[in-house]
């Protein structure tokens, strides 16, 4: 087998890239900020969207929606470890964000108003809602059916936090149907409990086709503006951001921008902001990385992807299929992550 010589543009196909928080909570839950006002903190900082994460109540908040600014109508349930001795802190917890394809979905499959846990969070349970009354288990099962009910209604579902949240591999391995973990969570980090990769790829590893994601999950102010996506979207409309967040039409990032992603004649070329590295990681144990000289940046390389295709291509794929992703560093150590790419991808010809 052999790949096709066409050009694919993998990213950067609308040239209308969007910035978004994708994890946010307001006082509706547990954050300090109005809905009004994060919007304003938001779009004051280049920000056209903004996922409304509260805890265990869905809220749509499309009042706030105009046409420089979305806000998606979203979630963030939890489901705890047992815990015997009364303490939190000790405990491992699974933390899911739903993210709405309809931006007028008044609740999930998986609601149940006992878990709501904020006494004033409590009176925006609607009667829709109260028709569902799932119990939720501290078990890789439960996490399934929770996800695949939520599939099925039509919600986008994220992992997050894997090590605020204390999970290991063995609680997030089987996990199925997933599609987004969290690289980055800026108020975990800035509170000493930084994520990582080894998630997202332990999970690629797995067959799971799920992206990248880096968020603010802001409570106060100081969470802001830390984690965010890029979706390359044709417009800033809830159907074509939705569409292009299922797709894996983005990218995540601390800072760098990622322009352009191409692939053509078995060279995967890059543009991108300021960067002191390039690096493209792969499935199996290959690597290769563009660096830019002592004390000069790089705006973008190419990688020749011939010796990987050639190896890809002729072993046997069907543990999972092969794939690669692209990281870029700047000065300043923050990073943007694309999603894996895989074989169908660079198929796709213009």
């Amino acid at each position: 087998k052999e790949i096709t010589a066409m050009k694919t543009v993998l990213l950067g196909k609308t040239k209308n890239f969007f910035k978004a928080n994708l994890h946010m909570h307001t006082t509706i839950s547990d954050g300090q900020m109005t809905p009004e006002e994060v919007k304003e903190a938001y779009r004051s900082n280049g920000y056209s969207i903004v996922a409304f994460t509260d805890h265990d109540v869905m809220v749509p908040h499309n009042d706030l929606t105009d046409k420089d600014f979305l806000a998606i109508t979203s979630c963030e349930m939890e489901i705890n470890q047992p815990n015997p001795e009364n303490d939190f802190s000790l405990i491992s917890t699974y933390h899911l964000n739903f993210f709405s394809k309809d931006p007028g979905a008044e609740t999930l499959p998986c609601f149940s108003q006992r878990y709501v846990w904020l006494a004033h969070s409590k009176k925006y349970v609607t009667d829709e809602m109260r028709k569902t009354d799932y119990i939720r288990e501290y078990s890789v099962e439960c996490i399934n059916d929770m996800i695949s009910k939520a599939n099925a209604a039509g919600f986008l579902v994220s992992y997050n936090h894997p090590v605020w949240s204390l999970q290991t591999r063995d609680d997030y391995a089987e996990l199925k149907g997933l599609w987004g973990v969290e690289c980055y969570n800026t108020g975990c980090a800035r509170a000493g409990m930084t994520d990582n990769e080894q998630p997202f790829d332990d999970l690629l590893k797995k067959g799971n086709r799920i992206f990248p994601l880096a968020t603010d999950d802001a409570h106060t102010r100081r969470d802001l503006f830390g984690g965010f996506a890029m979706g390359d979207a044709e417009k800033l409309e809830y159907a074509a951001v939705m569409r292009a967040l299922e797709k894996g039409d983005f990218y995540s990032s601390t800072g760098p921008l990622i322009l352009e992603l191409c692939f053509e004649e078995n060279q995967l070329s890059v543009r991108c902001s300021k960067a002191v590295k390039i690096v493209l990681n792969t499935d199996r144990r290959f690597a290769l990385t563009i660096a830019a000289e002592s004390g000069k940046t790089l705006e973008g390389g190419t990688f020749d992807l011939s010796e990987f295709l050639r190896g890809a291509l002729a072993h046997d794929t069907t543990r999972y299929p092969f794939f690669f992703r692209v990281t870029v560093v700047d000065e300043r150590g923050d990073k943007a992550w694309t999603r894996a790419y895989f074989e169908e991808d660079l198929r796709e010809s213009l």
